[in-house]
C-alpha cells in the first residue's frame, strides 16, 4: 500500500511512518514547507513543497497513493498565533491538497480532526450525530475543513473519511521552543511544565475529558487506512478513560513529589467534552494499550528529569531580541531614502543661492535637477518629498528680497511649482512603472526557475523510485520472479529429497539461518522433518502444535503467525501448508530482525509456502503412484531401490545439517525377511522406514534420531528377539 502523509515532521508523523513501515507499507511525505525542516526518518520519499505549490498534482500523479493522510490541526506548519490569518491559509492548503487528490479518481483521503470542534459542555459522551459548536477561529477552521471533505465526497465521489481524535497527547520533546503546539493542547504535559516552572499546578475539577495517547491514535488511524471499505465518513476515536483536571493533577503531583502543590481553581459550571468511540470500536475494534495513569507517571518523571530543557527561557529572549532587531532594520531601511534626500538638499540649496545673479548659471534650475535626480533614482515618493523641500528652499530664498505675501501672490511662483511637480511626478511614475515591470519579469523568471527546479526534483525522485522498483522486481531475492525461479529448483530433486531442500530454499528466501519444517503426524502432533540450525531444532523433534494456542489459532485460519511479543516458546514467524483443507506442513522461521516482521514479509512467506506446496504435492503424488512398486508385496518393507534412494537422500541431508538420522542393521538370524519386516515396522514411528538393501540385508531408517536416541529403538527390537546395530556406512 502506498501512503502519502501530508504534514510537518513531528511525533505524530514519526509514529505513523514507523507503524506503516512496520506493516510493510511504503510511506511518502509532502512536507508543506520548502525549507529543509525535519528529517522524516524512514520515509520512502520526501517532497519538500509548500501546500500552495502548483506541483501538487504532479506529486500525486507520481505517488498515486492508496491512502492520503492530512494531519490537519496536528500539522505544525500552521502557526496559530494569528488565528484569523492562519485559518485562511489552512483552508487554502486543504483545498489545494484535496483538489490534487480528487484528480486521481481513486484512493482514500483521511482528514485528522479533534475534539476542539465541540466548545460547549455535554452531559453524555458525544457521538458522531452531535452538531459541532466551534467558536474560535482555530476550531472554526477545523470544522470548515471537515465540511470541505464532506463536499468533495458528495460532489466528486471521493473516498474521504474524518477522524476526530479526542484530546490527543504525547511525550513532549526537550525544549519549549519546539513544543509550544504540543504542550498547549496537551493537558498532561502542560501541568507537568507548570509544576516545574512555578512549583504548583492549577486544576479545575469541573473540567472533564478523555485523553488519547499518540500510539493508540496511530493504531486507530492505521485501521481506518487499511480497511477495504468504511461504513461511515466520520468517526470519533477516544480512549474512553474519563478523567478531570483535579484527578490528573493529583497523579502528576504523586510523581513530582510533595514540593509541588495543587491550587484548586474549581469555579464555574461543569465543562465535559468526551467523544463516544462506540461506532469506531464496533466496526474496527479499538484496544487501548497506553492508559492515562501509566503515561502521566512516565511523563511527569521525564519532564522532571529534564526540567532544564523545559524552563529555559533563552530561546524566548533570543526570539524577542531578533524580532526587535528585524523591526529596527525595517525602519532604518525605510528612513534611509528620506535621510539621503535631506542631506542632498543642503548642497543643492547652496548651489541655487550661488547661482542667483550669476552670469553663467542664472538660468540653471538646480532645484529641478535635484527633484529629477531623486525621481530617477527612487520614484514618485521621493520625487514628491524632494519637490516639497525644493519649494520650501525656493520660497525661503525669495523672501531674502521680498515679503512672504509678495511671494505667495506672484503667479510665477505657482508656475514654477507646477513645473517642478509635473516633471518630478511624471519621471517618478515612469521610474516606478519600470521598476514594477522589472520586478514582475524577475518574479516571473524566478517562478519559472522554481517550477523547473520542482519538476527536476520530482523527476529525480521518480527516476530514483523507478530504479529502486526495477531492482526489486529484477534483482532482489524477494521479487516474484526470483522467488519462483528459486523454488522451481525443487523440481530437479528426487521426490524423497524435496522437503530437505525446501528448508534450505526457504532459509535463503527469507534471509534467515534458522528454518524448520514440521510434518503433521496426526491431528495433535507434528514431527520435525528438516531444520537448518540448532536454533531451529529447539522446539524438539515432536511438538503438540494444538497446544501452541496463539500460533495454532492463526494457522487454522490459514493466516501467517507473527510473534510480535517475542515469546521464546514460539518461532518468530510460521505458516501452514494445506492439501484439501488438511494441514500437511508447518514452516517455522527464527533469526529475522524485528523490523522485517511485517505484513510484507508475511505475504512473501505465504507465496513461498504455496510454491513449496506445489513441489511437495507433485513429489507425494509421484510416490503414491509408485507405492505398489516401492514395497515388497504384502509387506511394509521397502524394495531395495526405493529404500537405498531414501537412505541416500537422508544421509546427504544429514551431511548438510538439514536433518538427523540413524541407520540400524537388523540381524535376521535365519528368519524370513518379509515376516521380520512386518513385525519390526509395528515398533517404529510413522516417520521411520524399514527396507531391504540390494545385498539382502534388512535395515531401518530412523528419521530425526541421533545415535544416542537410537538406543531406545535397539532395546525395543531386542525385547522382540531381534538384534540390531548402528551402521554409519551402509555401503551406498
Amino acid at each position: 500500500m502506498e501512503v502519502l502523509l501530508v504534514g510537518s515532521d513531528n511525533e505524530l508523523m514519526r509514529t505513523m511512518i514507523n507503524k506503516l513501515n512496520k506493516e510493510g507499507h511504503r510511506c511518502y511525505v509532502l512536507t508543506g514547507n520548502k525549507n529543509q525542516v525535519g528529517v522524516y526518518k524512514n520515509a520512502y520519499e520526501k517532497y519538500r513543497f509548500p501546500y500552495e505549490s502548483d506541483c501538487l498534482k504532479e506529486i500525486f500523479d507520481s505517488v498515486r497513493p492508496d491512502v492520503t493522510i492530512f494531519l490537519g490541526i496536528y500539522d505544525y506548519n500552521f502557526n496559530w498565533s494569528d488565528p484569523r490569518k492562519e485559518s485562511v491559509r489552512y483552508q487554502t492548503a486543504l483545498q489545494n491538497v484535496l483538489t490534487s487528490f480528487s484528480m486521481l479518481k481513486g484512493g482514500r483521503f483521511i482528514y485528522l480532526s479533534s475534539q476542539e470542534v465541540y466548545s460547549q459542555s455535554y452531559a453524555n459522551n458525544i457521538d458522531e450525530r452531535e452538531e459541532t459548536s466551534a467558536y474560535s477561529f482555530r476550531s472554526v477552521a477545523i470544522v470548515q475543513g471537515e465540511d470541505v471533505c464532506r463536499n468533495y465526497k458528495q460532489m466528486m465521489g471521493t473516498d474521504t473519511v474524518i477522524l476526530r481524535l479526542d484530546h490527543l497527547y504525547m511525550m513532549p520533546e526537550k525544549g519549549m521552543g519546539s513544543n509550544q503546539e504540543v504542550i498547549g493542547s496537551n493537558p498532561c504535559a502542560k501541568m507537568c511544565v507548570e509544576a516545574i516552572q512555578t512549583g504548583y499546578i492549577q486544576a479545575n475539577a469541573n473540567k472533564t475529558f478523555s485523553l488519547l495517547y499518540i500510539n493508540d491514535a496511530v493504531e486507530a488511524i492505521y485501521k481506518a487506512a487499511a480497511a477495504p471499505s468504511l461504513k461511515r465518513g466520520l468517526y470519533h476515536v477516544s480512549s474512553g478513560e474519563i478523567i478531570n483536571e483535579m484527578e490528573l493533577a493529583q497523579k502528576i503531583q504523586k510523581e513530582m513529589g510533595q514540593e509541588v502543590s495543587i491550587i484548586d481553581n474549581t469555579v464555574g459550571s461543569m465543562v465535559r467534552v468526551v467523544l463516544d468511540n462506540s461506532a469506531f470500536s464496533e466496526e474496527f475494534g479499538l484496544s487501548v494499550f497506553h492508559h492515562v495513569d501509566e503515561v502521566a507517571a512516565k511523563m511527569a518523571k521525564y519532564i522532571k528529569k529534564y526540567s532544564a530543557n523545559f524552563i529555559n527561557l533563552e530561546d524566548v529572549r533570543g526570539n524577542r531580541k531578533r524580532d526587535w532587531r528585524q523591526t529596527m532594520r525595517v525602519i532604518i531601511d525605510a528612513l534611509v531614502p528620506f535621510i539621503e534626500n535631506l542631506i542632498c538638499f543642503i548642497p543643492f540649496f547652496m548651489l541655487n543661492n550661488r547661482a542667483v545673479g550669476s552670469r553663467y548659471f542664472a538660468n540653471l534650475d538646480f532645484y529641478l535637477l535635484y527633484v529629477l535626480l531623486f525621481a530617477i533614482v527612487y520614484g514618485q515618493q521621493q520625487a514628491t518629498f524632494s519637490a516639497v523641500l525644493a519649494v520650501g528652499g525656493y520660497c525661503f530664498r525669495q523672501m531674502y528680497n521680498r515679503s512672504g505675501l509678495e511671494v505667495l501672490l506672484d503667479y510665477n511662483t505657482y508656475v514654477w511649482i507646477a513645473q517642478l511637480f509635473i516633471l518630478g511626478l511624471a519621471v517618478g511614475y515612469m521610474k516606478d512603472r519600470l521598476r514594477t515591470i522589472h520586478n514582475e519579469n524577475k518574479h516571473e523568471v524566478q517562478y519559472m526557475v522554481n517550477q523547473l527546479d520542482d519538476i527536476q526534483d520530482i523527476n529525480t525522485s521518480n527516476v530514483r523510485i523507478k530504479n529502486m522498483l526495477e531492482v526489486q522486481l529484477v534483482n532482489q531475492n524477494d521479487s516474484f520472479g526470483k522467488i519462483y525461479e528459486i523454488t522451481s529448483s525443487l523440481d530437479q530433486y528426487e521426490p524423497s529429497e524435496v522437503l530437505f531442500y525446501a528448508a534450505e530454499i526457504l532459509a535463503r528466501l527469507v534471509d534467515s539461518k534458522d528454518v524448520a519444517i514440521y510434518t503433521i503426524a496426526n491431528r495433535s502432533y507434528a514431527r520435525l522433518f528438516s531444520a537448518t540450525s540448532s536454533k531451529a531444532r529447539e522446539l524438539g523433534n515432536s511438538i503438540e502444535y494444538t497446544k501452541m494456542e496463539d500460533m495454532y489459532r492463526l494457522l487454522k485460519e490459514k493466516r501467517v503467525y507473527i510473534n510480535r511479543g517475542m515469546d521464546p516458546q514460539y518461532p518468530l514467524m510460521a505458516d501452514a501448508i494445506y492439501a484439501e483443507d488438511e494441514m500437511q506442513l508447518i514452516l517455522m522461521v527464527w533469526g529475522i530482525p524485528w523490523e522485517r516482521m511485517t505484513l510484507s514479509q508475511a505475504n512473501m512467506l505465504v507465496i513461498i509456502g504455496y510454491l513449496i506446496q506445489n513441489a511437495v504435492l507433485r513429489a507425494n503424488r509421484y510416490l503414491d503412484a509408485l507405492e505398489q512398486q516401492r514395497y515388497l508385496q504384502g509387506t511394509k518393507v521397502l524394495e531395495a531401490d526405493a529404500f537405498e534412494s531414501l537412505v541416500k537422500a537422508y544421509i546427504t541431508a544429514r551431511n548438510k545439517g538439514l536433518t538427523e538420522c540413524t541407520i540400524l542393521e537388523i540381524d535376521l538370524e535365519g528368519k524370513n525377511l518379509e515376516q521380520c519386516g512386518n513385525e519390526l515396522a509395528g515398533l517404529m514411528r510413522q516417520s521411520d522406514y524399514i527396507g531391504k538393501m540390494s545385498d539382502g540385508r534388512l535395515c531401518a531408517l530412523l528419521s530425526n534420531t541421533s545415535s544416542k536416541d537410537a538406543d531406545f529403538v535397539i532395546k525395543r527390537f531386542g525385547k522382540t528377539g531381534y538384534k540390531s546395530v548402528i551402521r554409519e556406512d551402509v555401503g551406498i
